[in-house]
């Protein structure tokens, strides 16, 4: 797939739920690049006084919130896997916040490139125009099964239904430029990365 031009170098990763992300980009992180993760800045302004909290209680409610005030991401998963509709208003509200607050990060912090960990970037359909490339971190479904029931507590079939609203493996591949397989040993991994750190720093140098 041919690089897609954007201003100054920027990298994507993507990869379904327990795939191996953000080992990856923590990997790249230790070799200087900036690491903006969408999950983490979604968590952020979903807690208590978050940015999207007062949008998301004038469309689902206050029942939607935790004692605290933050979102019950219980209560949301729930609703979102009954009511598709639902799950679209929600990243209505949600990706705009999310996609200013990811350029604000990419203009403070100051690594080799930028590096965006955009979980949905295949199914959101916008990312692909603003990063100049994308890294797919791909493996076995039965072993993102298995790494999210241990790391979530999540039964099987609830990590199923997740899967089943995520692009497939095919469909993230499709629009990869370098892949990464996690079902490999950490030393590889990280010998790929490096080798791919590198060849980001030149296309960054070039830019």
């Amino acid at each position: 797939m041919q690089a897609r031009s954007a201003s100054g170098f920027s990298l994507g990763i993507t990869g379904g739920i327990g795939s191996g992300k953000t080992t990856v980009a923590n990997m790249f992180a230790e070799l200087g690049a900036t690491i903006i993760d969408t999950d983490l800045i979604a968590h952020q302004v979903t807690a208590p006084n978050g940015l999207a909290i007062t949008a998301i209680v004038d469309r689902f409610g206050e029942d939607m919130l935790d004692t605290d005030g933050a979102l019950d991401r219980k209560k949301m998963r729930e609703l979102v896997f009954k009511q598709p509709q639902a799950r679209r208003e929600l990243e209505a509200i949600l990706h705009p916040i999310i996609r200013q607050e990811c350029e604000r990060q990419a203009l403070v912090d100051g690594g080799s490139y930028p590096i965006f960990v955009v979980p949905l970037l295949y199914e959101s359909g916008t990312w692909a125009d603003r990063i100049s490339r994308i890294l797919v971190v791909d493996c076995e479904e039965e072993t993102q099964i298995q790494r999210v029931m241990a790391r979530n507590g999540f039964s099987r079939q609830q990590v199923e239904d997740i899967l089943l609203i995520q692009a497939t493996r095919a469909e993230r591949l499709s629009i990869a430029h370098d892949v990464i397989n996690s079902d490999q040993d950490l030393a590889q991994i990280r010998r790929e990365i490096a080798d791919l750190h590198q060849n980001y720093l030149n296309l960054a140098q070039a830019s």
